[in-house]
């Protein structure tokens, strides 16, 4: 009989896709002649905001800026963790001005924003689950990043290496589905060959109990998810994965960001979690 879930009202900063295109191309699921639809992105953009919003999830917006077509992947701009900021360094120099719109909302909420002297893409590669932070690197951030991550936060950081380019966020192969800081164990989901053969046998340690998702899955951004511990807000594409999940008493809710796929992001990529 599958365990009773409760989800837990979570504080999400995102931005509108107002200006999204695909301009360069920085991951493999990027193509610079991608044709893209901006008021098809914004509006499945808008229905995972409503999502949220029905589940009770309380949600803020950074002012997209023009220019800047890759800013409403607003995971990759910063790591919260009790009320504090760790932001970015992106690896790409076409997205390094994204921090500065970035830090510029978190310190008019009243944050203090600690810069990175590595790269280092937020939550992207940074992922906060029981009493550690899970960080990825390989393609973008880098293990110099995770050394800072742990000296600010003092929280241990444990690195793992990703080696498909398919998944060059950790947030592309990984999520948390009970953070464990209330009620249940801490648990993930994740898809094994992205990772390196050691990192895979260090995650089989932490999570023996893991949800393990296919590569169909993995490549129709089923793991870019986010789960309030109840609810788990997944692409509709990632059918066997959803499967999994309500047979382990998780509650899938769909929503179709397939216009944002261009970009190489998905729902998780869109969505910043402030953890006070």
């Amino acid at each position: 009989m599958p365990i009773s879930r409760v989800s837990r009202p979570k504080h999400f900063l995102v931005c509108e896709p107002r200006h999204f295109a695909v301009q360069y191309a920085i991951n493999p699921w990027m193509h610079e002649d991608a044709q893209v639809d901006v008021d098809l992105a914004r509006g499945q953009w808008a229905e995972l905001i409503r999502a949220y919003r029905a589940h009770g999830h309380t949600v803020d917006s950074v002012e997209p800026v023009a220019g800047l077509p890759d800013m409403v992947f607003a995971a990759n701009s910063a790591l919260v963790v009790q009320g504090r900021v760790f932001g970015s360094l992106f690896h790409a120099p076409q997205r390094r001005p994204e921090s500065t719109a970035y830090e510029t909302w978190f310190k008019n909420a009243g944050f203090d924003v600690q810069h990175p002297e590595s790269v280092c893409e937020g939550e992207g590669d940074l992922v906060p689950v029981g009493p550690y932070i899970l960080a990825g690197t390989g393609f973008r951030t880098t293990p110099e990043a995770h050394r800072e991550v742990q000296e600010f936060f003092g929280v241990p950081t444990i690195g793992l290496q990703l080696v498909d380019p398919y998944f060059y966020h950790m947030d592309t192969a990984l999520f948390v589905l009970d953070d464990g800081r209330d009620g249940p164990e801490a648990n993930i989901a994740y898809y094994p060959e992205a990772f390196s053969p050691g990192s895979r046998e260090v995650l089989g340690r932490l999570f023996p109990d893991a949800v393990i998702a296919t590569r169909q899955d993995a490549m129709a951004f089923g793991l870019n998810s986010v789960s309030d511990g109840r609810h788990v807000f997944i692409s509709p594409r990632a059918e066997a994965l959803s499967d999994q999940l309500t047979r382990h008493g998780y509650v899938p809710v769909p929503v179709d960001l397939s216009e944002l796929h261009k970009a190489g992001g998905g729902i998780k990529c869109c969505t910043q979690e402030i953890r006070s």
